[in-house]
């Protein structure tokens, strides 16, 4: 007999009950498919912390930020990653984009180009904007790509003027993961044009069996020298709306410029945050990967329905973590095919302009839910279709 996953409890008429962004933006006969949260149930070592801290009234301002969670990082990275990470070079942040705001005010000049890659995760887009900074679009190579890096684009961009990389690994909404060589490689080239890079690697924890997930600051040597890695436990146990990211530098320059940044940062880091965090990194390793052997059997499942559903729809296996990239292109639907399936099927997708230039003809799907969801919204594009 086989046994029934946690995760596929997830029960639809329990999730129209949540209040956050993705389940209130659409009327009750639209299915949500779009923001990346899951939607599973909390692992149990978090949801432990949260209610402790409510019971007991520990409500207030976050005080542990400073040392029990940099512990709790480095222990989890090393066993994770194999990564050493010092403790004190590890500082939170009220989540990953408001770091890499902080950090392009504080490493570029106003102005200052930033390279991205996309299709990319759109709030790089308006961070680098609110920051007074211009966004440098560099694709990322093609599927079939042995590396699917743009180095050349990027020195090319870098060779022109642009002063910063804001790498995106593993990538939103690809869930295209960078090997060492390459990352060595994109290293070479920020260290060439003594520019910097940050690397949103909010994805990390949830790379797939097979894959190996290697954090920039984890590069030997000069290789991690002007570099600082952003992460969070948000993405892989879903506490987004706790407030909580991590900033991780290696070398003395970065760490000085994580030192530098604006002192009442961390009055802005939520304190329930700090403590699921803190218990993610902990204790919650082994819900974690039940997880990421769940959504690697969601990934193979996609597949499946597309081919036999919807073969006008490509989508290469992703690497990492929960969302899957459409390539729609084929169906004649235009720049915006979510919204074509969000009016015919009642499904919405995130739309793929959003990404950027290469994000035209694609949408977003989002598969961390059950796998019956995941076959209603396979079923519900399909209903669009027809």
């Amino acid at each position: 007999m086989t046994t029934m996953s946690v995760f596929d409890t997830v029960d639809l008429d329990r999730l129209r009950r949540r209040t956050s962004e993705k389940w209130t933006a659409y009327p009750t006969d639209v299915l949500p498919a779009h923001i990346a949260e899951m939607d599973f149930p909390l692992a149990p070592p978090v949801a432990r912390a949260l209610t402790d801290a409510i019971d007991a009234g520990d409500i207030g301002y976050a005080a542990s930020a400073r040392s029990e969670l940099g512990e709790a990082f480095a222990a989890f990275a090393r066993q994770r990653w194999s990564w050493d990470v010092d403790p004190a070079g590890v500082v939170a942040v009220p989540d990953v984009m408001v770091g890499v705001a902080e950090l392009l005010r504080v490493l570029t000049q106003p102005a200052a180009g930033v390279v991205i890659n996309t299709p990319v995760y759109p709030p790089f887009f308006s961070v680098i904007a609110e920051t007074g900074r211009t966004a440098v679009e560099v694709p990322l190579l093609e599927p079939g790509s042995p590396r699917r890096l743009p180095l050349q684009g990027i020195r090319e961009a870098l060779t022109q003027g642009a002063a910063a990389v804001l790498l995106c690994n593993p990538h939103n909404p690809t869930g295209y993961v960078a090997g060492e060589d390459e990352l060595l490689a994109l290293a070479e080239v920020v260290n060439e044009h003594e520019a910097v890079l940050l690397a949103d690697e909010i994805h990390g924890p949830l790379v797939l069996p097979g894959g190996r997930h290697v954090p920039f600051c984890a590069l030997p040597g000069e290789a991690n020298g002007r570099a600082i890695t952003l992460t969070s436990a948000s993405k892989g146990w879903n506490i987004a709306g706790l407030k909580c990211g991590l900033a991780v530098a290696a070398s003395t320059r970065m760490r000085a410029a994580v030192s530098s940044l604006p002192v009442d940062l961390h009055d802005r880091v939520g304190h329930l945050g700090v403590r699921a965090t803190i218990a993610a990194l902990t204790e919650g390793g082994a819900w974690l990967d039940e997880l990421v052997e769940y959504l690697a059997g969601t990934h193979r499942l996609l597949q499946s329905l597309l081919a036999d559903e919807l073969p006008g729809i490509l989508c290469h296996p992703a690497q990492a973590s929960f969302l899957a990239w459409l390539d729609c292109r084929a169906l004649g639907l235009g720049d915006d095919p979510s919204a074509h399936f969000l009016e015919a099927g009642r499904v919405a997708l995130h739309p793929g302009p959003l990404f950027g230039t290469p994000g035209r003809g694609f949408a977003r799907l989002n598969i961390g839910t059950s796998r019956a969801l995941v076959e209603e919204a396979v079923s519900r594009v399909t209903a669009a279709l027809n």
